[in-house]
């Protein structure tokens, strides 16, 4: 059996597990989410616990047994902490700024980016070169932060660009300059 499958996922006070008809939903004090299961998981609750069982030993449902039950996990974790993605902006110029709502990003093109974010994502920017983006979705937030980070994403040469907090960036050497000038 699947050893990330088997493990019983915690329910704490704050949060409430109903399975209908294949639909999970999850509430607690950040929100609510929802995900309809596939049909070969099963979902039992049972003394605070959520179980995640599988049809049959078949490899596809072997994996979709240990993927379900972290998805399930990842939305108990999103209503009672929820997730957040830092980024980091570099280079000469690279600012971000709010806007209302909308988040607006200098990245050195001839024009600032405007991006507003889905429903259920806040974004905050502590600094003029730092983003946070923060939700219940552990999904959405990457999926948010990557969009941000494509914009501009970090090039190998001088390291320029938009990039995750903690983002290693592999560097380049570059071109190595002509020691006696052009041979003729």
């Amino acid at each position: 059996m699947s050893r990330v499958g088997r493990k019983p996922i915690p329910i704490i006070s704050t949060v409430k597990v109903q399975v209908k008809d294949r639909e999970v939903t999850v509430k607690g004090p950040k929100g609510e989410l929802a995900a309809v299961v596939h049909p070969a998981i099963g979902i039992e609750i049972k003394d605070n616990t959520v179980q995640v069982t599988r049809s049959s030993d078949l490899k596809e449902f072997r994996a979709l047994h240990g993927l379900w039950r972290a998805l399930i996990q990842n939305m108990v974790k999103g209503v009672t902490e929820g997730y957040s993605r830092k980024l980091e902006l570099v280079g000469v110029g690279y600012r971000v700024e709010l806007k209302g709502s909308k988040l607006q990003l200098a990245l050195g093109f001839s024009h600032p980016i405007l991006f507003a974010p889905p429903q259920g994502i806040k974004i905050e920017a502590p600094t003029q070169t730092s983003i946070t983006v923060s939700g219940i979705d552990k999904q959405l937030v990457g999926q948010v932060a990557a969009k941000i980070r494509s914009f501009r994403p970090p090039e190998p040469y001088k390291g320029k660009g938009v990039k995750y907090a903690g983002e290693v960036v592999r560097r380049k050497a570059g071109k190595a300059a002509a020691a006696g000038g052009a041979k003729g």
